[in-house]
């Protein structure tokens, strides 16, 4: 339904200057109007994904406070519109989920990119070992975590996207600093 738009507020990037947001926005005319559908203290959105087979299926990937730590990080989900929702991917209160794809084939299939990072007055904190990325093939229910093919050690933020015409493959970029300066 193209009258129904969904927009997420706060920046997604980690500069001194960011303006946060307070949640998530929807429009049922075309975006002629727009109302406050939750999710406030999420403060940065990454990524909003509306399922194509039912548009009151909504996923909001989360990045959370970039000062410092809160706990509504993650992934969300509400299947009501917006009226209410759950969040069903959490790591910790420092990481949030910074991106989110949907394979374009199999709406059930969703990939995540889970990011720690916070903002200091002189310094700037990307990556660790809880920055990862997850899966999902149940529609969010239950997410693993995706190590294969990845670098070993602490990563930080990861971009992803289904290669359309062959979803089975995904493109990643990923932040990757290795302890070892001989391996870079």
């Amino acid at each position: 339904n193209p009258d129904v738009v969904w927009v997420g507020s706060g920046e997604g990037t980690s500069r001194n200057s960011v303006a946060w947001g307070d949640g998530v926005y929807k429009s049922t005319d075309g975006g002629k109007t727009w109302a406050n559908m939750g999710l406030k203290e999420t403060m940065h959105i990454g990524r909003v994904l509306i399922d194509p087979r039912d548009d009151n299926t909504v996923y909001v990937a989360a990045l959370g406070r970039l000062w410092g730590p809160n706990p509504e990080r993650g992934v969300y989900k509400t299947t009501d519109g917006g009226k209410t929702w759950t969040q069903t991917l959490k790591v910790d209160n420092s990481t949030g989920a910074v991106e989110m794809q949907m394979n374009p084939k199999k709406p059930n299939e969703l990939l995540c990119a889970m990011w720690t990072r916070e903002r200091k007055a002189y310094d700037f904190t990307s990556g660790g070992p809880n920055s990862a990325l997850y899966k999902s093939t149940d529609s969010g229910k239950t997410w693993k975590k995706i190590t294969k093919g990845l670098p070993e050690g602490p990563i930080g933020r990861i971009g992803i996207s289904y290669f359309y015409s062959d979803p089975k493959m995904v493109v990643a970029t990923v932040e990757y600093r290795p302890k070892d300066a001989s391996e870079r």
